[in-house]
């Protein structure tokens, strides 16, 4: 047994040597044995490549203006293991942590000398998220973010009241397939009988795929640019702002903080699994709710504004996808500005395609690595780029010291790539910038 946070964080973590292991038997035999938490809590089921946080953030926000208790279960952490179980966005306590651990260690240990092996890390903090809040601290309702892909991912335990796909790319192309029928399939696991389904999915290959499993299902689905669609969009200095029809109301003059068209279309999903939580579950919201609860709504490392003079900019950019929309934000609200680009990132992504991208953007771009297992050499990522102002650095935060210290008027400082590594970056440069 642990009777401390250090103890109990370190065991959860000694998992990862145990890996990615798909499937729900595990998970399974651990909810019979703890009396199905899963079954006592009403929840929303978040999947897709990119925008889920995000999309999590602006559900959890609305619920809240509302006046629900909203428990989040989340990954990866930005800067703190606890934010990955949180409620009403407070992250769940140390004390608490223990106690989850405590009841969960005998479980696995158990579970080891069957057949199905041991619990992975990420089915060890599943488990810890659904006892907390169906036990220890029980809420209205519970957003749970896959971790990945969908169909046998543990999260995939729940039966919600609503899923959403927020978008289809290609990542974890090693384990999810290698195309958007592939990836999509994967993803649309998470489809439940007779369960609702929001998506803004775009790609036609990958919509079919996910057409086909909602209406094997019996799932009614609501697709954005259908059933719902997003009208008068401009970007606002620090946001964006716009109107949302929708097959039921139409709502006016939403602002949301967050910048980017992708994050209109996040905000979008969030209002549209708002409206159906209303219809069909009885969920208290208002349009005034939905207002308050969208420009309230904030997600660490998303085109996230450090500092405005001079600006610097920290987005977790980490797969194509995510660099395609960092770039035509730049390019769209930077134009007469040299744009300076620190990165590192995953050496398991499609790292070609994402730094030709920021080689089309990026007046001088440098790449560094971090203390990652999985992290990329800094000069491994230099000689993928053809940008014709380029360097790197073994030392990340020797590095950004140095651009931030040269950064001029008309300059700007963008720092993107992993999330592991900007949940580095941010503490130190916010530090750096006082």
């Amino acid at each position: 047994m642990f009777h401390t946070y250090e103890e109990a964080v370190d065991w959860i973590h000694t998992r990862l040597r145990l890996g990615i292991k798909p499937g729900l038997k595990r998970m399974e035999w651990m909810m019979e044995r703890l009396n199905h938490p899963e079954r006592r809590m009403k929840s929303v089921h978040i999947g897709g490549t990119n925008g889920k946080g995000s999309t999590v953030a602006y559900l959890r926000s609305i619920l809240q203006q509302a006046g629900y208790q909203v428990g989040t279960f989340t990954s990866p952490y930005f800067e703190h293991f606890n934010e990955r179980i949180s409620k009403n966005g407070v992250p769940i306590n140390d004390e608490d942590i223990i106690q989850l651990v405590n009841i969960i260690y005998p479980l696995a240990l158990e579970l080891e000398k069957t057949e199905l092996g041991g619990p992975s890390e990420f089915e060890i903090i599943t488990v810890m998220a659904m006892v907390y809040f169906s036990d220890l601290s029980p809420v209205d309702i519970v957003i749970f973010e896959v971790g990945l892909g969908g169909r046998w991912d543990s999260t995939n335990i729940i039966y919600p009241l609503i899923s959403i796909i927020t978008s289809i790319g290609l990542d974890h192309t090693n384990i999810l397939g290698n195309s958007y029928e592939e990836i999509a399939f994967e993803k649309a696991g998470i489809i439940k009988n007779g369960i609702s389904l929001v998506t803004a999915v775009k790609q036609v290959e990958a919509l079919e795929v996910i057409k086909k499993t909602a209406q094997e299902k019996k799932a009614s689905f609501y697709e954005l640019n259908h059933q719902f669609e997003i009208i008068d969009n401009h970007s606002l200095q620090a946001g964006e702002a716009f109107s949302l029809r929708t097959v039921f109301e139409t709502f006016h003059q939403l602002e949301i903080s967050m910048v980017g068209k992708h994050q209109v279309e996040n905000a979008s999903l969030a209002v549209m699994a708002s409206i159906l939580l209303k219809k069909y579950y009885s969920f208290m919201i208002e349009e005034t709710h939905i207002q308050s609860g969208l420009k309230a709504a904030y997600w660490p490392g998303r085109f996230e504004f450090i500092s405005q003079n001079p600006v610097v900019i920290i987005d977790g950019a980490h797969n194509e996808e995510g660099i395609e929309a960092l770039v035509s934000e730049l390019k769209k609200r930077y134009q007469d500005k040299k744009i300076h680009i620190v990165f590192s990132a995953l050496r398991d992504k499609k790292l070609d395609k994402m730094i030709w991208n920021l080689d089309q953007v990026a007046d001088k771009i440098m790449f560094v690595e971090f203390d990652f297992p999985r992290a990329s050499k800094a000069e491994d990522l230099f000689h993928i780029s053809t940008s014709n102002n380029k360097d790197y650095r073994h030392n990340w935060k020797e590095a950004i010291q140095e651009e931030w210290t040269k950064i001029k008027e008309k300059e700007i400082l963008v720092i993107t790539g992993s999330l592991y590594f900007l949940s580095d970056v941010k503490p130190y440069i916010m530090n750096l910038i006082k």
